[in-house]
């Protein structure tokens, strides 16, 4: 390696051309660039720092990326890095905070004061209780009760930060005039993380089973943004995370059985690992669940279904 030789910094034209571009997400909220640094092409780089200059010939970038993400080598997807700006609610931040493998800046409340906006809940996006889980939601409200209690969330957001103004202008400090602000009330953050991180938030944030607030944003920083700014790597992440199957060990064995025409044997796992009582009795249990939706992904039947 030439040490004298000049460094240009990596640009990704489609990423330079929605850079600072607000994309809109709930009624409130957003997402933009503020900066990026690598590539598709930083993350081949880096692997082949590991792996030596003969690693050119055996394998194309795409390939190697592939093969980077299918064998869980994380380290090259670190030597990219994403700056974020986002305007969210604070309850979805809260979820949002919990990735802690990033560096963040919030806008602060004692220093400043609060944003003069709140995520409104439209009468038909009212979502039940999920039954079967507790963290959940299924289903929607009657939207004549979702008018109800619209009309009620508006109330409270006006008289929250009629309260919170009043403090204010009567010298109480920003750090107390806030406490009683609704968890509604968006808030703002710079978020910078690296590409294998991130890749872990879109896998957990962009899930089905993910609170749809968060999701929103998930899908447009997975869509919008990442597909631009590293597209190989963007697709094996979808192919080999956020698309695919995984397999426990159980799971694994009554599938095996399953298709190898062992449905008694399949039945015979099943209670032996505590999924069924008996024969085929059945009993609440989360992982036989989550093995059955998994069945159902590779169109097999249910053995112990009567």
């Amino acid at each position: 390696m030439n040490l004298n030789t000049a460094i240009q910094r990596v640009d990704v034209d489609a990423l330079n051309q929605i850079l600072g571009i607000k994309f809109p997400v709930l009624d409130d909220g957003f997402v933009r660039i503020v900066d990026y640094m690598g590539s598709d092409e930083s993350i081949v780089q880096a692997a082949r720092v590991s792996y030596g200059e003969g690693t050119k010939k055996i394998h194309e970038n795409k390939g190697l990326i592939r093969y980077l993400m299918r064998h869980h080598h994380t380290t090259p997807f670190e030597m990219c890095e994403i700056k974020f700006h986002v305007r969210v609610s604070m309850d979805c931040w809260r979820q949002w905070i919990r990735h802690r493998t990033a560096n963040v800046n919030e806008y602060s409340t004692r220093y400043s004061i609060g944003i003069d906006a709140a995520q409104i809940t439209l009468p038909d996006e009212w979502r039940l209780q999920a039954k079967g889980n507790r963290q959940g939601s299924a289903g929607f409200a009657d939207k004549s009760v979702g008018e109800e209690l619209s009309r009620k969330e508006e109330e409270i957001h006006k008289f929250a930060r009629y309260v919170y103004e009043e403090r204010l202008k009567l010298g109480i400090a920003r750090e107390q005039a806030r406490k009683d602000l609704p968890l509604s009330t968006y808030t703002e953050a710079y978020w910078k993380i690296d590409l294998h991180n991130l890749f872990h938030f879109l896998e957990l944030r962009m899930d089905t089973h993910a609170q749809i607030e968060i999701r929103s944003y998930a899908n447009i920083i997975g869509n919008e943004i990442v597909a631009k700014w590293c597209p190989i790597a963007w697709e094996a992440f979808k192919d080999y995370k956020l698309r695919s199957v995984a397999l426990t060990r159980l799971e694994y064995e009554i599938i095996s059985a399953l298709i190898n025409g062992h449905k008694e044997k399949a039945i015979s796992l099943a209670k032996e690992f505590g999924f069924i009582i008996g024969t085929r009795e059945l009993k609440k249990n989360r992982e036989r669940e989550e093995c059955e939706l998994k069945l159902g992904k590779f169109n097999l039947p249910i053995p112990w279904e009567r």
